[in-house]
């Protein structure tokens, strides 16, 4: 993981997402997920390009399954957008960059 990706548990999740200045996009994934790995250099690309303007955590579901369970994560990669400490949007599965961008209102 990257040093502009913060690794998410269910012990930091809460505290992360509160405390954040900028919102917050949350990659929720497992290592066994072949569309995940594929999300992945794009999020750390998203982390690197916006970190002015976006905080990136990353939570493996497999390790942390109290919080993946309490945002309903059914289906991986999903990417999540926490503006205020609240999830306001929701993507589910791989995503181009731009499209991700103009999603998340970074373009």
């Amino acid at each position: 993981m990257s040093d502009v990706v913060t690794e998410l548990t269910d012990e930091t999740f809460q505290q992360t997402i509160d405390e954040a200045t900028t919102p917050v996009i949350v990659d929720f994934w497992a290592a066994w997920c072949g569309p995940c790995r594929t999300v992945g250099p794009i999020v750390e690309d998203l982390a690197s390009t916006h970190a002015d303007k976006v905080t990136v955590g990353k939570l493996n579901v497999d390790d942390n399954q109290a919080t993946a369970a309490k945002f309903g994560i059914m289906s991986i990669p999903t990417l999540i957008l926490f503006k205020d400490g609240k999830p306001v949007k929701k993507i589910i599965g791989v995503r181009s960059k731009g499209d991700l961008e103009r999603e998340f209102e970074l373009a």
